[in-house]
């Protein structure tokens, strides 16, 4: 006879912290990439090397690349850093570096790395007016994406203006000056 409630047995785990009997799940797609990444000891990755991850990494969307690329902690080229929309300070910064590319590439009339830095900016900004209009996006989300996608068509429309126009917008929004200083990179 037993004294109190009784006890339901718990499931015994093994140290892998699987359900015994079960094996465990293999890594996922940004994991295996990551440890690829690790294994490389690279300390950037260039456009050549993101190409390289690409290559072993076929089956990979371009999203996927970018989000273990920039979870890794490596340094990025620009380019394969993209745009990034974490905060007002990432997306001025990144945005002005892809000037400085953009402008580069036009002066030495390589109008097909204009395109490809020009696709960059359009790809964030679709993305940006997708969350805005996303019902599942909070109100405060909402109106940050809504004004990102300001901030990207506003680039697309007259890059070298950006800059400027960037302060001035910063200034109404009632944004640090500080808030053009590049801070790390993180994931969108």
């Amino acid at each position: 006879m037993r004294d109190g409630p009784l006890k339901r047995s718990r499931d015994r785990r093994p140290a892998s912290g699987q359900p015994a009997g079960r094996t465990p799940r293999a890594p996922g797609k940004k994991q295996r990439m990551l440890a690829w990444l690790a294994e490389r000891g690279w300390e950037r990755v260039s456009e050549a090397r993101a190409e390289e991850l690409g290559a072993a990494f076929p089956e990979c969307s371009v999203e996927t690349q970018r989000a273990a690329l920039l979870q890794s902690g490596l340094a990025l080229d620009p380019l394969v850093e993209g745009v990034c929309q974490q905060s007002y300070e990432r997306l001025e910064a990144t945005l002005n570096t892809l000037l400085h590319e953009y402008e580069a590439a036009k002066e030495c009339g390589n109008a097909p790395r204009c395109q490809i830095v020009r696709a960059l900016v359009i790809r964030a900004k679709n993305h940006a007016e997708l969350a805005a209009h996303n019902p599942k996006t909070h109100d405060e989300k909402r109106a940050e994406k809504i004004e990102m996608a300001a901030w990207l068509r506003t680039w697309l429309e007259n890059p070298p203006v950006f800059p400027s126009w960037a302060g001035l917008r910063k200034r109404q929004l009632g944004l640090s000056p500080a808030a053009a200083t590049p801070g790390p990179t993180e994931t969108d």
